[in-house]
């Protein structure tokens, strides 16, 4: 993993079934209490032992910037699950638009948790195709969990 500011975008790819306890409560820590469930978490020595300690039911990687605008646009939602809308941004925040929202927490500037009323999980819908290897191991063995890397941008898109 790169020791970079940018966020990683994890994501919840298996579910409830014969989790231990220390793990599913891990997982409630990072919002990820359901199957594609995805948050975005800063680049933190905590944050990176939680997601070793998940690493057999999530998936992770760094976002490219138009990855994080799609998923703003179209699966951000505020409290109430009312869609967030430039609209909102401009009247609640001194951000303008999605897209400088999207690079401030790209950069880093700025967490999602600290958008007023915006909330700290992405609902996505299960990949388009399906997933590539369908087995329960590492993404660099051919399965689907694991540290993704850029590759975590083709995954997200399709589930955008």
């Amino acid at each position: 993993m790169s020791e970079t500011k940018t966020p990683l975008l994890v994501i919840r790819v298996r579910g409830l079934a014969g989790i231990r306890q220390d793990i599913e409560d891990n997982m409630k820590m990072l919002h990820l209490v359901r199957l594609y469930h995805a948050v975005l978490i800063p680049q933190t020595p905590s944050f990176i032992g939680m997601i070793r300690k998940s690493k057999d039911y999530i998936t992770w990687g760094e976002p490219t910037l138009e990855t994080l605008e799609a998923l703003l646009s179209k699966r951000g939602r505020l409290v109430g699950n009312k869609r967030l809308t430039e609209e909102y941004l401009k009247e609640n925040t001194e951000f303008k638009s999605i897209s400088d929202l999207a690079k401030a927490l790209y950069d880093g500037k700025i967490r999602p948790d600290e958008v007023p009323g915006l909330k700290p999980v992405f609902r996505l819908r299960p990949p388009k195709k399906g997933f590539r290897g369908k087995k329960m191991r590492a993404y660099k063995n051919g399965g689907i969990t694991g540290y993704r890397g850029d590759a975590i941008n083709e995954l997200a898109q399709r589930m955008i």
